[in-house]
């Protein structure tokens, strides 16, 4: 089959398309045909220490694609079915996903929204819910919205009841996120936002503030929660990896600051957010309230265009390939 891999050359990570073997099910596993797969900054860019390369492997780690065949154990899926999953080798015309990070894909969807949603809408609604305790009728400041997170974050944050601060450097992208249920739209190229975050919450301040932007916007993160606020870390566009905390602040307001990554789950703590996941958003994604946003999609030997357009940073949503 076909099958594209990832590796470092020059300390930048390069695709290339190979021929191998088909996967085979092993106990508790099941193989998907993939239709469609997504892109995902950490792994395609391996900016930071947590994605880098040492090897060659498989690329893509999301994506959706129709039961092929099942591994022993295996219960709740039969062949045929439309399944969206989470596992390494997306970016191939099958790949192995264990059963705990599978689930099924509503009919309302098609390949490419499916494809969209595991990495980047777990990844938000572990932030914004488990560990970022959003609850209605408070701030949610998304510092970098336009991103397959960010608008994962508008998204999930406004299903829940919150009212939802972004920020940009564009006009435009913010423009385009109005649609999926931005409140207030803040243009900014990484920090200089915090003043306009209290007025804009009179003065009160975001009670959850997402960093999808890195150490330029940590400080502005950081001055822009109210008293009890929570930060979450997730990403860096800007490259920048350290930034001043101010001490003062977060002893005298009793912030909270956390990281989130994938990397570094084992597969028990995937099977958990995987699970949460379901019970929590995907019903809302079932009946309409939430529809992943596709920037663009791509053939499946257009995957380094895909990959270039994404380091463009001229995304809003998610960047896609078809499978056929």
């Amino acid at each position: 089959m076909k099958s594209w891999w990832i590796r470092t050359e020059s300390g930048k990570t390069v695709l290339e398309l190979r021929d191998v073997p088909a996967p085979q099910a092993k106990r508790g596993e099941i193989v998907l045909r993939v239709r469609a797969a997504s892109l995902n900054r950490g792994e395609l860019l391996a900016s930071i220490g947590l994605h880098s390369l040492d090897a060659p492997r498989p690329a893509g780690g999301d994506g959706a694609g129709e039961v092929h065949a099942l591994g022993a154990g295996v219960s709740g899926f039969k062949p045929g079915d439309r399944v969206i999953g989470r596992s390494r080798g997306f970016f191939s015309e099958y790949v192995v996903v264990p059963v705990e990070q599978a689930f099924p894909m509503p009919q309302r969807l098609t390949w490419e929204q499916a494809a969209a949603i595991p990495t980047a809408f777990i990844t938000a609604y572990e932030m914004l819910l488990p560990h970022g305790k959003l609850k209605a009728g408070e701030w949610l400041l998304v510092a970098g919205a336009s991103s397959g997170v960010g608008v994962a974050c508008v998204q999930i944050g406004k299903v829940t009841g919150a009212k939802v601060i972004g920020t940009s450097g564009s006009s435009k992208k913010l423009e385009q996120l109005k649609d999926v249920g931005l409140d207030v739209a803040l243009q900014a190229r990484g920090g200089g936002f915090a003043p306009k975050v209290l007025e804009a919450t009179g003065g009160q301040g975001a009670n959850l503030a997402i960093d999808l932007v890195g150490g330029t916007a940590f400080p502005d993160c950081l001055a822009s929660l109210a008293k009890q606020g929570r930060l979450a870390i997730v990403g860096y566009v800007d490259g920048v990896m350290k930034a001043e905390i101010d001490l003062e602040a977060v002893h005298g307001k009793r912030l909270r600051i956390f990281g989130i990554s994938n990397a570094a789950l084992n597969a028990a703590e995937r099977a958990e957010a995987t699970r949460g996941f379901v019970r929590d958003v995907m019903p809302a994604v079932a009946d309409g309230r939430i529809t992943p946003v596709i920037d663009r999609a791509f053939a499946f030997d257009e995957l380094p265009a895909a990959k270039a357009h994404m380091e463009s940073g001229a995304q809003v949503g998610k960047i896609v390939v078809r499978v056929q």
